[in-house]
């Protein structure tokens, strides 16, 4: 009887350690947001909008810049010929002309960092609805975005960056 639970001992021993040592490994991922911004059709189209959009803030401002160089110069010409009443009063426009100048500036500045960071937003909900998705079909334990997660080293074979833009492509592709 002894030797009945000894010899079955050794094989429910022999039969658990094999299945110990083939666990399975935990699968992670990481990946670059900024290279798929750079590099993804969504990504290029934004960046286009984004900087279409500047160049029209640019030509607004630099118009409004124009006007304001020649006023002061305008106000150096007469600036003999005006009493000191006009020269004060023009010189009062100019400063409340160059105050709003300097306003429009700093709104055109925060209209522009709004619409980047809701371009940026909208593409940040789509990658990881698409990482989840990879995450899931494939079986990942863990993905990571490198720089948020502050991963200094990884192994290539961990990046799944190009396989997030290939996916990615192929969903902007599909809504166009």
């Amino acid at each position: 009887m002894k030797k009945i639970i000894v010899i079955l001992s050794v094989f429910i021993f022999l039969g658990i350690i094999p299945k110990a040592f083939c666990a399975d490994v935990a699968k992670i991922g990481v990946f670059n947001f900024q290279k798929i911004l750079t590099d993804s059709s969504a990504g290029k189209m934004i960046q286009k909008e984004i900087n279409a959009k500047g160049n029209e803030l640019q030509k607004k401002l630099q118009t409004e810049k124009d006007l304001l160089d020649e006023m002061n110069k305008a106000i150096e010409r007469e600036a003999l010929v005006l009493s000191p009443e006009k020269q004060n009063e023009k010189q009062r426009e100019f400063r409340i002309k160059v105050n709003d100048f300097k306003k429009m500036q700093e709104d055109f500045a925060k209209e522009f960092k709004e619409l980047e960071v809701k371009f940026i937003n909208k593409i940040q909900k789509e990658v990881f609805e698409i990482t989840n998705e990879i995450g899931k079909e494939e079986g990942y334990l863990l993905i990571l975005e490198r720089k948020v997660a502050g991963v200094v080293y990884h192994p290539a074979q961990l990046d799944i960056t190009d396989q997030i833009i290939k996916k990615y492509n192929l969903q902007v592709s599909k809504t166009k």
